[in-house]
């Protein structure tokens, strides 16, 4: 069983046949690095040769490992609701939930129930799935993914020498996606765990699993990249491979060309449900710590900043005068969270976390929600063109909080192409704001960029504006664009303009 993201959006692959290599041409031999071809002459006087690779032993790893990856069978009773009856997990029931069918992601789902499972009918269904596991103690602890086991009221673990097992759950953690099982044995065959800090792009990895049933089916690929984000999954910096996994290996050990385990195969991003190339692996030292937590206490603590977040683009960048378009865009901070006691504010762009630098917006969240609950943060952040260190004490992602972002103000027109009037009294009663300019008009760059009449523009370039000539001040100084934070049915979002 496998979680699945899937798009509407065409995905066209080119192969191009100048680019395809026989791996297994090249035999024992391994392969070097593709070099150009030289001339006689030139082969004379070059000092500096390629570098040899040679292939990992995919053999000696499986026959080594694959005792310890288990065959996990589950069987439950799930609670649906849903009216859709063609068997799709892409249901109407996520436009229900707020999602426009139009939207590039409505057509992603997760968790499907595999082969042998039917999507949710409206009532309590028999629900039966098959996933992965590797065992990670001698006494029969076992790690797999939580959406394996969810539901499940019996969990039944197959060794590769034919015994079987009922396991306990001992804890799962939805938002990591890692579960750890027990089973009743001793003496059992062990992985090797070992870390994604030394991992490289590029380099060869081994999956071992039980797709679509298939008890340990081995695959290999390499790592396409490191730290990956997707949506709904921001608290785990994923490993994406083109290592070939389907329904059934959810919860499988990925392997380094070493033999040992740098991650649990998680997810596939595709159209049909199958695999096309790419798969999402949980970095080991993330599983191991969640694993640690639950073993001691039955459930994984994680930490919460209080602040929802963008991507800075080139013009967010140019908005905000950064030097290149990194980091995460502060577009709200929620009353009372930690961001708000800290003094983060609308506008702020952190920059890194504890020194590790924030790339992607997705780079923050999954640094934090790994933190420990009452762990301090010290965040670099680009505030009005100039670096501050802000220190935050992060409380527990747990604690239910009141989602209430805090307010900004500000108004443009001009250049902007806005036309805009101060909110009236009433107004800033029924959205929460001291003050604000109502857009009752747009167009030109503005239209463009998406403001639409009946938003309220609360801030330009992160400051809080009193006055259209504050505002008009703001961008007679920008030479490429402004940002402009918008306030629309109750959310907050920075929405770049372009001026230049």
């Amino acid at each position: 069983m496998l979680t699945s993201l899937s798009t509407q959006r065409s995905i066209a692959i080119a192969l191009a046949s100048a680019g395809l290599i026989t791996i297994g041409s090249l035999g024992a031999l391994g392969f070097t690095r593709a070099h150009a071809v030289t001339t006689p002459a030139k082969q004379a006087v070059a000092s500096v040769q390629s570098p040899v690779m040679s292939l990992p032993d995919f053999a000696q790893i499986t026959a080594h490992n694959g005792p310890a990856v288990v065959n996990i069978s589950v069987s439950g009773i799930t609670k649906t609701s849903s009216d859709n009856s063609s068997g799709n997990p892409t249901s109407q029931s996520r436009g229900r939930q707020g999602l426009d069918p139009n939207d590039p992601f409505f057509d992603f789902y997760k968790h499907f129930m595999g082969p042998n499972g039917q999507y949710p009918l409206p009532r309590e269904t028999p629900m039966h799935a098959q996933g992965s596991g590797f065992i990670v103690s001698a006494d029969g602890v076992i790690l797999t993914n939580a959406h394996v086991v969810r539901d499940a009221k019996e969990v039944t673990v197959k060794l590769t020498d034919r015994r079987e097992f009922n396991a306990k759950v001992v804890g799962a953690d939805p938002k990591t996606d890692v579960a750890v099982l027990k089973i009743d044995a001793k003496d059992l065959p062990t992985v090797a765990l070992g870390n994604t800090r030394d991992l490289q792009v590029g380099e060869w990895v081994l999956a071992i699993g039980s797709p679509f049933g298939f008890d340990n089916s081995v695959t290999a690929g390499v790592v396409s990249a490191k730290g990956r984000s997707l949506p709904e999954d921001s608290f785990v910096p994923f490993i994406q491979t083109d290592v070939a996994v389907n329904p059934g290996n959810s919860g499988g050990p990925l392997f380094n060309g070493r033999g040992e385990v740098v991650g649990i195969n998680s997810q596939i991003y595709s159209r049909t449900g199958g695999y096309q190339g790419l798969s999402f692996a949980i970095p080991i030292e993330l599983a191991n710590r969640v694993k640690e937590q639950i073993l001691a206490t039955g459930k994984a603590s994680h930490a919460r900043l209080g602040v929802s977040i963008q991507d800075v683009n080139q013009a967010f960048a140019d908005s905000f005068k950064l030097d290149k378009p990194e980091g995460a865009l502060i577009s709200g901070v929620e009353v009372g969270s930690p961001a708000e006691k800290a003094g983060l504010k609308s506008g702020d762009v952190i920059l890194k976390a504890n020194g590790q630098s924030v790339v992607a917006s997705g780079d923050l969240p999954a640094y934090i929600g790994n933190a420990l609950p009452g762990e301090k943060v010290a965040l670099e952040v680009w505030r009005q063109g100039k670096r501050e260190e802000i220190a935050v004490k992060l409380a527990d992602a747990s604690a239910k909080q009141e989602q209430t972002v805090a307010k900004d103000e500000g108004a443009s027109n001009g250049k902007l192409g806005l036309a805009l009037r101060p909110l009236q009294d009433q107004e800033k009663r029924a959205i929460g704001a001291t003050s604000g300019f109502m857009v009752e008009g747009a167009e030109g760059a503005s239209a463009l960029a998406g403001i639409q009449p009946g938003d309220v523009l609360v801030a330009v370039n992160g400051t809080q504006i009193h006055s259209i000539e504050q505002v008009r001040a703001i961008v007679s100084k920008s030479s490429k664009s402004v940002a402009l934070l918008i306030l629309r049915e109750g959310n907050q979002i920075f929405v770049p303009v372009r001026i230049g």
